[in-house]
C-alpha cells in the first residue's frame, strides 16, 4: 500500500534532518503504519505522528517553541526511551547549526508542502508569559505561585520523600535517588557546620525537607521562607508530623520583606536564586548578609550558566511553561555580588554531573507514575514536566548548565570561625 504525499514528505524530511544519526529509531504515521529510520537494529524510540501536519508543526522555523508545544499538545508523541529522543534532539540542534542556507531552504520548501495544521492549543494551558528582567515583588509572587502552588502530592510522585526539587548528591551513579537526596541535605548541613542551639534560616524552603532534617539531626532552631502558599501548607503539616513545631517555623514572605537583622547563625538557599534575577541578586544576598550574625555562614546552592555561553534554545519553553521569569546567573557574577555585599567566599564546588543523574531519576519516576500524575494534573501538565526535565539533562551534560554550591562567611573582625582544612569543615 503506497503512502500519501504528506506521509512521503514527512518521512523524507525526518530522514534528511537525521542523516548521520547513529542510533535507529522509528516513525509511526497517523494511519498506524510504522517505518524504521537510521541504521539497522531495534529502535531506541518511536516518533508517533498524530496527523499529516505534525512534522510541519514540530519544525516550522518561525515558531520559537514549535517542537516543545507540538509535543505538549499532542501533534506527536514519543514511545520508548525518552532520553533516546532527547539525544536525537541534541543531534538535530547541532546539525542545524552546521546546515548551509541551501539545505535549509530545501527543508523549508518541504515543510511548506505539508498541511498547515496543528492540534488545538488550550489557551488556559498556554503557559505563563515571561517578562525578562522584571522582578518586582508582585511579579515574583505571581511567578512563584504559578510554578509551586501545585499540589504537593503531584511532586511527591517523582521527587524523594523529602521533596527536594534540586539535585541529589550521589555516592555512585547507580545509587537510589532517595539516598542521594538525603545525602544532599545532610551535605548542606555539614558544610554549614550546624550545631545544636544555632538559629538557621532557609530562603526558598520548598516543602520543608531541609529544615526538618537540620532540626532533627543537628538540633537547630530553623525558619523557612517561601512565597508559595501550597508549600507553606505542606511544610507546616510535615513539621507537625515530625514533632518539630516548637523548633521549625515556616514564614510566607517575599525575601525583601523578611526582617530579622543579625538573628541567625547560619543560612542557606537551595535552588532559589534562579528566581531572583541578575539585577536583584545583590539585594537577595544583602538580605541574607543582614540576617546573619558576624561570623555566620551561608550556603548558596544554584543552577548557573557557563560564562559567555549562548542561552540554550530550549530555555524559552521552560520560561513559558515551567519557570516564568527564571534567570540563571554565572558563578563569577554570583561571587562578585556576594563580595559586594560583604561576604567572604570560603568554598566553591560544582555538582553538575549530579543533576544529570537526578533528572534521569525524576523522569523515570514521572513516567512510572503517569496514571497517578493525571489525578493531580492533566496530560498537558504531565508532558510539560517530562519534556523540560529530560531536556534539561542536555544542558548539564554539555556543561552549559552547572550546579554550584558556594559557601560564604560573614566576617567577624577578620575572624572566620572556620577550621583550617576542608576535611574538618564537613565532619
Amino acid at each position: 500500500m503506497s503512502l500519501d504525499p504528506a506521509a512521503e514528505t514527512s518521512l523524507r524530511l525526518l530522514q534528511a534532518i537525521s542523516a548521520g544519526y547513529p542510533t535507529p529509531f522509528a516513525v509511526r504515521l497517523w494511519d498506524g503504519r510504522t517505518r524504521p529510520l537510521g541504521a539497522g537494529g531495534p529502535p531506541g524510540f518511536t516518533l508517533a505522528l498524530k496527523h499529516p501536519g505534525a512534522v510541519r508543526a514540530m519544525f516550522w522555523p518561525f515558531a520559537k517553541m514549535a517542537l516543545g508545544e507540538s509535543f505538549v499538545f499532542d501533534d506527536f508523541d514519543v514511545d520508548g526511551d525518552f532520553f533516546a529522543f532527547t539525544d536525537w534532539l541534541k543531534f538535530l540542534m547541532e546539525g542545524d547549526a552546521e546546515r548551509g542556507l541551501g539545505a535549509k531552504l530545501g527543508l523549508l520548501r518541504d515543510l511548506a508542502r505539508l498541511p498547515n495544521r496543528m492540534n488545538p492549543r488550550d489557551a488556559s494551558r498556554a503557559g505563563h508569559p515571561a517578562r525578562q528582567g522584571e522582578h518586582s515583588p508582585a511579579r515574583d509572587k505571581e511567578s512563584i505561585r504559578y510554578t509551586y502552588d501545585l499540589p504537593g502530592e503531584l511532586y511527591a510522585l517523582f521527587l524523594d520523600p523529602n521533596l527536594q526539587y534540586t539535585c541529589g548528591y550521589f555516592a555512585d551513579p547507580d545509587e537510589d535517588l532517595d539516598a542521594a537526596q538525603e545525602r544532599k541535605i545532610d551535605y548542606v548541613c555539614r558544610k554549614l557546620r550546624l550545631k545544636p542551639g544555632e538559629r538557621f534560616v532557609d530562603f526558598g524552603c520548598g516543602w520543608g525537607g531541609l529544615l526538618i532534617h537540620a532540626a532533627r539531626h543537628y538540633g537547630v532552631e530553623a525558619v523557612g521562607v517561601t512565597l508559595s502558599v501550597e508549600q507553606v501548607k505542606w511544610a507546616e503539616k510535615a513539621v507537625a508530623e515530625a514533632g518539630l513545631s516548637d523548633r521549625v517555623k515556616i514564614v510566607l514572605s517575599d525575601y525583601r520583606d523578611f526582617k530579622a537583622p543579625g538573628a541567625f547563625d547560619k543560612a542557606s538557599s537551595v535552588g532559589m536564586s534562579e528566581h531572583i534575577g541578575n539585577r536583584n541578586l545583590p539585594v537577595f544576598l544583602g538580605k541574607i548578609y543582614e540576617c546573619l550574625r558576624p561570623g555566620g555562614a551561608y550556603l548558596h546552592h544554584a543552577i548557573m550558566l557557563k560564562p559567555n555561553a549562548p542561552k540554550p534554545r530550549w530555555t524559552g519553553f521552560a520560561k513559558k511553561y515551567v519557570f516564568p521569569n527564571g534567570e540563571l546567573q554565572t558563578v563569577q557574577h554570583t561571587l562578585a555580588c556576594a563580595g559586594g555585599v560583604g561576604f567572604e567566599p570560603r568554598d566553591v564546588e560544582n555538582l553538575r554531573e549530579h543533576y544529570v543523574l537526578t533528572l534521569e531519576h525524576w523522569v523515570r519516576r514521572l513516567e512510572a507514575n503517569h496514571a497517578r500524575v493525571l489525578e493531580w494534573t492533566d496530560e498537558v501538565g504531565y508532558r510539560v514536566f517530562r519534556l523540560y526535565m529530560a531536556g534539561a539533562t542536555l544542558g548539564f551534560r554539555s556543561g552549559v548548565y552547572n550546579l554550584y554550591q558556594c559557601l560564604l562567611s560573614k566576617p567577624n573582625g577578620g575572624r572566620s570561625g572556620l577550621p583550617l582544612t576542608r576535611a574538618r569543615w564537613y565532619t
